[in-house]
């Protein structure tokens, strides 16, 4: 997978946080990891199809969603992943791959979906993405470790 094409998702990530509360936004590692991904806490999935298919994924600790969404509701105490709490996490990923699509589109890659965001909740969870490598970007947002996994390919005629 070509590393240039996070670049609209990194430009997504760190122009969509800012809009629903958080102060910072800090990219602090890429790096490339394979296929299969092990997590513990939560993990939004969203699917891309058109010449690009494949999968975008977040994730960060059960605390660090907890606090996430606490900071997305405008510091309501979250002290339970609930269902407010969950879709608040979701539709953060939602907001932030809608506009990768857009910034895709900037960049002339253009006709892009995306699918409803999938909510993994699990505790020594793995996922294995359709693509042979993924890039690993890891974020600090107002202190809270999330990382955002992108496993894409481009689909040739």
């Amino acid at each position: 997978m070509d590393i240039n094409i996070i670049n609209p998702l990194v430009v997504s990530f760190t122009d969509i946080l800012p809009q629903i509360g958080f102060q910072s936004v800090e990219r602090r590692s890429i790096s490339l990891v394979g296929s299969t991904l092990d997590y513990d806490g939560v993990l939004v999935h969203i699917s891309l199809v058109g010449v690009l298919k494949g999968a975008i994924l977040i994730g960060m600790s059960l605390d660090s969603a907890k606090q996430f969404a606490s900071k997305m509701m405008m510091g309501m105490d979250v002290t339970e992943l609930d269902s407010l709490a969950q879709s608040a996490i979701s539709e953060m990923g939602n907001m932030v791959c809608a506009n990768a699509c857009t910034q895709f589109a900037k960049a002339g890659i253009s006709g892009l979906d995306i699918s409803p965001p999938l909510l993994l909740i699990g505790k020594n969870g793995q996922a294995t993405l359709p693509v042979p490598q993924t890039i690993a970007i890891h974020f600090a947002v107002d202190g809270i470790d999330v990382h955002v996994y992108v496993g894409l390919l481009q689909v040739t005629s």
